[in-house]
């Protein structure tokens, strides 16, 4: 394997274990304060842990804990490089002297530095902005130029701390492509929010919760099948989750959730997911009306705590669960935050599974 990483640091909750083969790219997915950011900078080597074993290409960078020798390799000699949200270029330096940075910094001589950065500020394409400070670069392009100044140090490692976050939504597709061709033969970690970068950028997906690894696979299974809670809002499905008894999920509340089961039924008692699309569920104030359905399988008593406005349509949330309408009918159902409502969902338009 190229990165074995296994680390504790209890001041922010995190134990972590994770293996990322060389030539690969993992992204790893996670509410705010899920310990993503941690992880990428112990790593780095800008946080040490308490105790933890992390080896790149069977070389030790951290080696901690009780009875450990104490091995600390600094953040500058672990062959690894950090590019976060936001591009941070030396004000003072053009794009071609920024990018040229790190092989001087080891020590390459100048006319070769900048030829080395001349030639990524070319694969990025941005070569013809060589002469710009900065200032004069727009975030897309800055953002291009310090992908390029990570990649001329040539790291091990590539460390990418939501890239895209802080660059306007028409940017973000070209940055997007020319990241899926700079990683394709790179040993890298992406930490994002958008499951486009895990589908498009990523090989497999880690998703953390608390601090925990609580989802891992590749990354179409596990937005196709999400077993988390984040991994299912990621994917934009409403996920029950429960134990199987008598062909059906069952969760709180009593709730029997009916569906099509997709590969092999579960084990009687054993854990399994309920997922579907918020735009599948109905809405209904008054119980009686849920009949004009032909008795669906699915009727979830709930109450209303947060309506969302998403474009056309209204996102009503109930707790774990939202279902899509449109602004007529929620105005025809006076839906209001405390509202007492129904959610009603065909089992044809339930997915069941096991974990």
């Amino acid at each position: 394997m190229s990165v074995r990483f296994s680390a504790t640091v209890p001041d922010r909750q995190v134990r972590v274990d994770l293996e990322v083969a060389d030539g690969e790219t993992l992204a790893v997915l996670g509410p705010n304060g899920s310990g993503k950011s941690t992880v990428l900078g112990v790593l780095a080597g800008l946080v040490r842990p308490q105790s933890g074993r992390i080896t790149l290409d069977d070389r030790v960078l951290t080696d901690v804990g009780p009875g450990a020798p104490g091995v600390q390799v600094a953040p500058h000699d672990r062959r690894t490089a950090l590019l976060g949200q936001d591009a941070l270029l030396f004000p003072h330096l053009d794009a071609l002297e920024n990018v040229a940075f790190g092989p001087r910094s080891r020590g390459t001589d100048r006319r070769t530095a900048r030829a080395d950065a001349q030639r990524w500020l070319d694969e990025l394409g941005v070569g013809d902005l060589a002469d710009r400070r900065p200032g004069q670069l727009s975030g897309g392009q800055a953002q291009r130029v310090a992908v390029a100044r990570a990649l001329a140090a040539e790291p091990r490692l590539l460390l990418l701390d939501e890239p895209m976050a802080a660059l306007d939504v028409a940017v973000q597709p070209a940055l997007r492509q020319v990241l899926r061709r700079v990683l394709q033969e790179r040993t890298a970690i992406v930490v994002t929010h958008d499951p486009l970068d895990a589908l498009l950028l990523a090989d497999r997906v880690v998703v953390l919760e608390q601090g925990r690894v609580v989802e891992s696979g590749p990354s179409t299974d596990v937005l196709a099948r999400p077993r988390s809670a984040f991994a299912g809002r990621l994917a934009g499905l409403n996920l029950l989750r429960g134990t199987w008894r008598d062909g059906a999920v069952h969760v709180r509340d009593g709730w029997d959730v009916h569906g099509r089961v997709e590969g092999t039924a579960p084990e009687p008692g054993h854990d399994a997911i309920a997922a579907f699309r918020p735009q599948a569920v109905a809405v209904y104030r008054d119980a009686a009306r849920k009949t004009l359905l032909g008795s669906p399988r699915n009727a979830f008593d709930v109450r209303v705590t947060e309506l969302e406005p998403r474009a056309d349509l209204l996102r009503v949330h109930a707790g774990d669960l939202a279902a899509d309408v449109t602004v007529q009918a929620a105005a025809e159902l006076e839906l209001v935050v405390g509202t007492p409502v129904t959610f009603v969902v065909k089992a044809t338009e339930v997915a069941l599974y096991g974990l």
